[in-house]
């Protein structure tokens, strides 16, 4: 038999919730705010199925370019052959997070600008 080529496929391991984490999101999830600029981690949550992104995205981080009520827009870069394509997503919010890839780059720019004075 050959296997099925859908959306979801080859994500059983991916897209699977830790131990002792299933169920329901928490709250802070949703109610945390993005604004045009952020940088955010896609990390999709199996458990939600609307607004998931493709298998693909899963893990990178991207920067918002939108933000909609159920929806943030976060251009993400991905790499076909040769070239780097930045692709223009939305995803819902239960499948982002805020990536923590610019706070080391602000603690230096802070030590620094303590060290100039």
């Amino acid at each position: 038999m050959t296997h099925s080529y859908g959306q979801r496929r080859k994500t059983r391991h991916k897209f699977q919730k830790g131990f002792k984490q299933v169920g329901s999101i928490h709250i802070s999830r949703t109610l945390t705010t993005y604004r045009v600029g952020d940088h955010v981690d896609v990390v999709v949550d199996g458990s939600i199925h609307k607004g998931m992104p493709y298998k693909y995205y899963h893990g990178r981080t991207g920067t918002v370019f939108n933000v909609n009520p159920r929806s943030i827009g976060v251009i993400v870069n991905k790499q076909v052959r040769n070239r780097i394509i930045p692709k223009r997503l939305h995803i819902r919010i239960e499948h982002l997070r805020q990536s923590s890839c610019r706070k080391a780059f602000v603690a230096r720019v802070q030590e620094n600008d303590k060290k100039k004075t």
